[in-house]
């Protein structure tokens, strides 16, 4: 029997994939089709994501195909700036850049390749999921491969496949419909140059429209314009009242649309699809050992980038649960702490992607006006904002409630010799204090002999605490004395202090 299963081997199952195997447990990954879909889906992911490939020990195979860029601009229906979450001249507290931009079969590839050479992990291509059944604290999945019925029994399954999800139909799991859906076109092309924009007033001027993403909302037509690596740009146009999407995805139709943003820059128009740009939300993310993550959990609208990410954090929110419970004696309860922190957190993003969604794809001239008026305003006085604000704190669940800075993503710091924190430290439990004493199973970083300009003494100074206990997952435990938070955390992970010691 395996550790886990992992029904779906996109980029979020391919994730669950390194960072279970890495850590040891026994994984096997079931992925329907024979080989990568060949065209870009998710095209966005952010500092957090990098630092995830970090962790799963991948991250000199994707970074040479990642482009960073610098934020997202939105542009109101006079064609002037209402709405800036530019990252030039900002801090990189978490040793990353906020954006890059990726061509996903390449990514997909080098996630693959990050545990091909894994003896503990099987992929199985062709094989589709056909049923599943529980007993004993085992799940037993039925599946078809080479035109043949198989089985197959894991402690754990993650199901990470896409948003019509088979599991999770298969457990009867309902969606909650959060009240957003428009129709886009999204174009996919390969260009030889810059993208023509209209002349847009209040653009800062440190911006480069060629590296943001600039959301059009106009009335005519709202419309995003999206840099990627390469060569590869992406356009999303939202359909009008009466259009047929059949229609709109024609050449001819396509090749309109394109053009204006084109002004006889070669291209070549590599996919045209439409979507249902959808806020919904799983009722029930776990049912006993099954486990839904990405698509089959949450569908978020694109607007801020975030929906692989979301999904991406499933897998490392639950990877380092299972490897607690399977490698180092914690109580499997734990993982019934998976929905709870990551619902609200999705939800969070998810609100407020559908609420750029309401206005971003507002028709009415009239309204438009009016919501470009209230968002320059409101702009004005505003601090600066980037996509990653939009990430909420875990607020409950695994962590040290009440301390300050609980349930945040942890900086990290790029240290004197220009290497990362996480390539020093690690990335299982890490406390950071002064002089504190070893603890087994808790990677003591002593402040005094880390060369990191200070970055850390001055967070905890900030906070006014001696000391901070950080999760596999980079988010912040709690803060403390470190003696309380090593008893916190046993507690929470039903360790016993020998065990914890």
């Amino acid at each position: 029997m395996f550790d886990v299963a992992i029904i779906g081997c996109g980029p979020v199952g391919a994730l669950a994939a390194n960072l279970l195997g890495r850590e040891g447990l026994s994984v096997v990954a079931l992925e329907k089709e024979l080989a990568h879909y060949p065209l870009p889906r998710a095209v966005h992911l952010d500092h957090e994501m990098m630092r995830l490939f970090q962790s799963a020990g991948v991250i000199d195979r994707v970074l040479g195909d990642m482009a960073d860029t610098d934020g997202h601009l939105h542009v109101g229906a006079a064609a002037q700036v209402i709405r800036y979450m530019g990252t030039v001249g900002m801090a990189r507290p978490f040793g990353w850049s906020n954006d890059y931009f990726f061509y996903q079969p390449e990514l997909e590839a080098h996630l693959r390749e990050g545990f091909a050479g894994m003896r503990n992990v099987a992929l199985k291509l062709g094989a589709a999921f056909t049923g599943l059944t529980q007993e004993d604290g085992a799940v037993h999945i039925a599946y078809t491969q080479d035109g043949k019925d198989q089985t197959l029994s894991a402690r754990w399954v993650i199901a990470c496949d896409g948003s019509r999800s088979p599991v999770r139909k298969a457990l009867g799991v309902a969606l909650d419909d959060l009240d957003f859906e428009e129709p886009w076109l999204v174009v996919d092309a390969e260009v030889e140059g810059p993208v023509s924009f209209p002349a847009i007033s209040g653009v800062p001027a440190q911006a480069d429209l060629q590296r943001l993403s600039v959301m059009m909302c106009d009335p005519k037509r709202p419309a995003t314009v999206v840099p990627g690596r390469g060569n590869h740009r992406r356009w999303e146009f939202m359909l009008l009242p009466g259009e047929d999407d059949t229609a709109m995805m024609q050449p001819e139709a396509v090749s309109a649309l394109v053009e204006p943003w084109m002004q006889g820059v070669p291209h070549k128009v590599v996919r045209a699809a439409t979507y249902r740009f959808h806020g919904l939300v799983a009722h029930k993310w776990q049912v006993g050992n099954v486990f839904l993550a990405g698509d089959a959990a949450h569908q978020t609208p694109p607007f801020f980038g975030q929906g692989m990410c979301h999904g991406l954090r499933d897998v490392a929110n639950l990877a380092w649960k299972m490897v607690a419970i399977a490698r180092d004696g914690a109580d499997a309860a734990i993982l019934d702490t998976y929905q709870p922190e990551r619902d609200p957190h999705v939800r969070g993003v998810i609100g407020a992607a559908v609420n750029a969604g309401r206005y971003i794809c507002q028709l009415d001239p009239v309204l438009a006006a009016q919501r470009d008026t209230e968002m320059a305003q409101r702009a004005a006085s505003a601090t600066k904002e980037t996509a990653a604000d939009l990430i909420p704190a875990i607020s409950t669940g695994l962590i040290a409630e009440g301390t300050p800075s609980a349930g945040e993503r942890f900086i990290q710091p790029v240290l004197a010799d220009g290497s990362k924190l996480d390539d020093v430290t690690g990335d299982g439990w890490r406390l950071f204090a002064q002089g504190a004493a070893p603890v087994a199973g808790i990677n003591v970083v002593d402040l005094a002999t880390l060369n990191d300009k200070g970055a850390i003494t001055n967070w905890l100074a900030a906070r006014s605490t001696p000391a901070v206990l950080v999760r596999p997952d980079h988010y912040v435990f709690g803060t403390g004395t470190a003696e309380s938070l090593i008893a916190r955390r046993a507690a929470l992970l039903g360790l016993t202090m020998e065990k914890a010691a």
